[in-house]
Formats: structure tokens, C-alpha cells, sequence
């Protein structure tokens, strides 16, 4: 039986007062995915470790049936192996937002979803001013790029950007763990603060002011960690062939990392705008040469962190009509049969805009295998679901076993 994985990160969330007490998901009109729900079994997956804070490379490592707090080392690492960077022994590796400060706080964490042409103009200029031995910018995709410290220290507080729109960032600040990451603390507090000065009167920004749009005015480097030693899944569960596909470059890092192709599909953006259906093509075609697919979809997780409830629930409901629908009625055509699972990595309240570590549902339809009691997909309903609530690698198990 081959396998495939539908993420709809940060899909689920929290009961909404203004909305009768339902979340997206539950106000959402998704006969697919209610269909999986009602023909398969479900159940709550604990996809972030108490000790861990719940981001989106925790969760979907743990999704993919990884040991996280044994092997996770940190964001930025991770998307360079999707942007081909090698991260050299003893360099320090950080996620570095591009966000928007509007006076003394964090307005948003993605300066507006700022373009990649845009984004690498002001990524290259960073570089020319200030990159030398010790620090290397590197341009990746919108609003998220990489930072590397050559010979940096990782025992650093790090708060990511998206975790606290509307706050001010002095107080935020990196701040050393130990004595001895204080000089790398005191270097990328340096940088923050030197980016704001460089970036305030660039073209790029002065252009987009004028267009009425949010400013890139402040890098943001968060996640450091060194390149973590990641078996793949071929030597954890004996998976020969796998691809993902995915728009985010942190997923595909993982993907790299995991053993798996990385598939690219045109149009595919990581927002509501995203070539839906591109991916869902994609990831038949991946199925007909692969025995595992890991099929992410990123629209929901940005409408939550936007606190955007109209627009979570229509970035599930394109899920549902746009790419759910189009998997069963394809896998159902295979000669072998597809066994398909769908749940978010974490959940994206809207109400907080930003993560939480809580259970999140998840479903796993089988051909052929008794469906349990649950009716429809969301967070309530299964929890009557047959797996109860699992945590670790225990999903991955369900998920590729009989």
C-alpha cells in the first residue's frame, strides 16, 4: 500500500465567540474531508513536546515520526538544506524574518508578505553592508531568509517574530543562555538594531510606503542551532522512495534531510493564493513513483497568524474542494491502494495568532478498513475517534502499518 500525508498546517483552532463558539473547521464546507473522517479512523495527535516550543519545524518533524527533542536542532538549519547551504561544522545557523516594526513594536512578522524579488534586493543589500567573515546572509523565499554565524554560539533566547504581533521588540531582544553565547547575543542584537537604520530609507521600502504597504524596515533572526545529524525515513521505517512537496522552504529542508525528492510546483506561494491544484497533480504524479508522499499546504496556518477567520475557513474549504477531492477520486483509479491521512501540524488560533502546543485531529482512511464512529473532521469529533490521543512517533505507526 503506498501512503500520502495531507497537512493543512495550523488547520485547527479554538472555539470563536463571535462565530457561535465554532472554529474554522467546523464552520467550513468540506464534504472530502468529512468523507476521509466518516470512511477512515481518527483520533488527537500530541505533535509537540511539553519542552519544546510548538513551531511549525517541531511539529512537522514529529508528524513525520522524528525523535524531536533527540535530534531537532533549529529552524534555520533546516531550510538551508533546502536553499543548498551548507552549514559547516561549528557555524550557527538562524531563521532570519524579514518583519515590519511600526514605532517601538512588531507589527507583523512577514513585513506584509513582502515579494521574493523585493525581499532578495534587501537581503543582498544586507549582505554588501554588513556581511563578512562572520556573518553570510542568504536570500530564500518572501519573508523568510537565512543568517550564519561562523563560529556562533546556539544557548540563546530567541522569541520567533510571529509569536508576538503588537508587542515591543526592545524587550524581546535575543538574551544569552550562558556566558559564553553573550558575544553571539550581543552580535545579532547588533544586527537587528543596524537593519532598522539600513533598511528604514531603502528604495524597495520607500516604494512600498508609498503603495500603502508594510515596510521591511528590521530583520529578525530566531532558531539557532547547528546542522543537526537526521536519519532519513528509509532508515527509520524502512520507506524506499518519498517526495514532498510543499512551498515553504522549511519543509522542504526537512524533506532533504528525511531522504525525500523535493518536488517544486509552479504558482505555489505558501498563502491562500496558492496553486492548489498544481499540488494536488503533483502529488498523484508523485504517488505513481513514490511509496510515500508528504503533500503540505501553508494557507491556513498564515490566515490564523493574520487572525483572519473568514479567511482560514476558505483556505480549508479550498482544501477540501481543490485538492482533497481531486486525491480520493485519483488514489481511488490505483491499481495499489493509497492509504490517506489529513491533520495540521499544529493548531493557529485566530484568536492569539500564533501557535499552541494542544492535540491536534487527524484522520487516517484505509481501503478496506472498518471506519470507526467519528462523522466529520475537526477537533471535537475526534476525539471519539477509535486512536484516542497518540504523541511521538506513534502516528507514523499507525499511519504505515495494516
Amino acid at each position: 500500500m503506498k501512503h500520502i500525508i495531507i497537512l493543512g498546517d495550523g488547520m485547527s483552532d479554538e472555539p470563536l465567540k463571535d462565530y457561535d463558539n465554532k472554529t474554522p473547521l467546523q464552520m467550513a464546507n468540506k464534504p472530502h474531508i468529512d468523507w476521509l473522517a466518516k470512511n477512515g479512523q481518527s483520533g488527537q495527535f500530541k505533535t509537540v513536546p511539553e519542552t519544546m516550543h510548538p513551531g511549525s519545524e517541531i511539529a512537522n518533524m514529529a508528524v513525520l515520526g522524528y525523535d524531536v527533542e533527540k535530534v531537532f536542532e533549529g529552524r534555520g538549519v533546516i531550510e538551508a538544506a533546502s536553499m543548498g547551504v551548507d552549514i559547516e561544522p561549528g557555524d550557527l545557523g538562524l531563521r532570519c524574518n524579514l518583519i515590519c516594526v511600526e514605532g517601538e513594536n512588531i507589527k507583523n512578522h512577514s513585513a506584509g508578505h513582502i515579494s521574493n524579488k523585493e525581499a532578495t534586493e534587501l537581503i543582498e543589500f544586507l549582505e554588501d553592508k554588513l556581511g563578512n567573515e562572520t556573518v553570510k546572509f542568504y536570500p530564500g523565499v518572501s519573508y523568510r531568509h537565512l543568517l550564519v554565524l561562523k563560529g556562533g554560539i546556539k544557548h540563546i533566547a530567541c522569541i520567533p517574530p510571529h509569536d508576538v504581533p503588537g508587542q515591543p521588540f526592545k524587550p524581546l531582544l535575543p538574551k544569552a543562555k550562558t556566558e559564553e553565547a553573550q558575544k553571539t547575543s550581543d552580535l545579532i542584537t547588533y544586527l537587528i538594531l543596524k537593519s532598522q537604520e539600513l533598511l528604514e530609507n531603502h528604495p524597495v521600502n520607500v516604494k512600498r510606503k508609498a503603495e500603502g504597504k508594510d515596510p521591511a524596515n528590521c530583520i529578525w533572526p530566531w532558531s539557532p542551532g547547528y546542522k543537526p545529524a537526521m536519519p532519513t525515513l528509509k532508515e527509520m521505517y524502512g520507506i524506499e522512495k518519498s517526495a514532498v512537496i510543499s512551498a515553504v522552504d522549511l519543509i522542504q529542508g526537512i524533506g532533504v534531510y528525511a531522504g525525500m525528492k523535493v518536488i517544486h510546483v509552479k504558482g505555489a506561494t505558501g498563502l491562500y493564493d496558492t496553486n492548489y491544484e498544481g499540488k494536488a497533480e503533483a502529488a498523484i504524479e508523485a504517488l505513481k513513483e513514490n511509496d510515500f508522499v508528504y503533500l503540505h499546504i501553508e494557507a491556513s496556518d498564515e490566515a490564523g497568524h493574520e487572525g483572519d477567520v473568514e479567511l482560514k475557513t476558505k483556505t480549508i474549504e479550498y482544501l477540501d474542494q481543490r485538492v482533497v477531492k481531486y486525491i480520493i477520486e485519483e488514489t481511488a483509479k490505483m491499481e495499489e491502494g493509497v492509504a490517506i491521512a489529513i491533520l495540521p501540524d499544529h493548531p493557529t488560533p485566530c484568536a492569539l495568532k500564533t501557535h499552541t502546543r494542544d492535540a491536534v485531529p487527524f484522520t487516517i482512511y484505509k481501503p478496506g478498513n472498518e471506519p470507526d464512529l467519528v462523522e466529520v473532521y475537526d477537533e471535537f469529533d475526534t476525539k471519539n475517534g477509535i486512536f484516542g490521543v497518540v504523541k511521538g512517533n506513534e502516528f507514523i505507526q499507525l499511519f504505515l502499518g495494516s
